[in-house]
């Protein structure tokens, strides 16, 4: 801004301070600017007043300014409403199925290890296999006979063979048949979204028995 106080006297300071006594700004306004613009005008010498050219340089600086400021409340308030929209809009994905992209779990050695994972199908029968990395099955556990749905299943750290396990990360997924007698798959980190709920400005999913952030969904199907 190319405003300055050139030719202010200390009334005219005295003035300016009192019509700004009650603002504690560190940076000042368009109403800031245009009140010491008229302080200057007011207070100005008559017999060298100020250039023309120079008044209307700082009343296009003081519209910029104004226009400036409005575009900003503009895109401030249209964020807000794009914000709450898409807010909103995460509720129509109520019923669909969310994936976290990983069927990883982690495992502290000694300690049991407990997980959800979806079946999307009625189950006749099937099996969940725990692999390592490189996809070696290192424990099956029962899946049971139950309707479709979410369900916990708890790990005791050890292999077929009984030996405890190292900690680390391993991998869950199971083999079942449905009522029909068809072979399906599923995998952990893939559940249906049950609610959706707003925290802090911030989006989470109901997944199984737990709420996580949207952010960390990698797709929705």
């Amino acid at each position: 801004m190319a405003i300055t106080s050139t030719g202010l006297n200390a009334a005219t300071n005295a003035e300016y301070v009192a019509a700004t006594a009650t603002k504690d700004k560190s940076v000042l306004g368009k109403d800031d600017f245009m009140t010491l613009l008229l302080v200057e005008l007011q207070n100005q010498d008559p017999t060298e007043p100020m250039d023309s050219e120079k008044i209307l340089t700082q009343t296009s600086q003081l519209a910029t300014l104004e226009a400036t400021d409005n575009t900003n409340k503009a895109l401030s308030d249209l964020a807000a409403a794009l914000g709450t929209t898409q807010q909103f809009s995460t509720i129509a994905a109520i019923g669909k199925t969310a994936d976290l992209g990983s069927n990883a779990i982690v495992l502290d050695e000694g300690a049991d290890t407990t997980f959800e994972m979806y079946f999307p199908d009625n189950v006749s029968k099937g099996t969940i296999e725990i692999t390592d990395v490189n996809g070696n099955v290192l424990k099956t556990l029962d899946v049971g006979t139950n309707p479709k749905g979410v369900y916990q299943f708890t790990w005791d750290g050890t292999n077929t063979a009984g030996n405890a396990l190292d900690s680390g990360i391993y991998y869950a997924s199971a083999k079942y048949t449905n009522s029909d007698g068809d072979s399906l798959t599923t995998r952990m980190g893939a559940y249906p979204i049950e609610s959706v709920k707003f925290d802090s400005g911030k989006t989470y999913v109901k997944l199984g028995s737990s709420y996580v952030e949207l952010s960390e969904v990698k797709e929705v199907y």
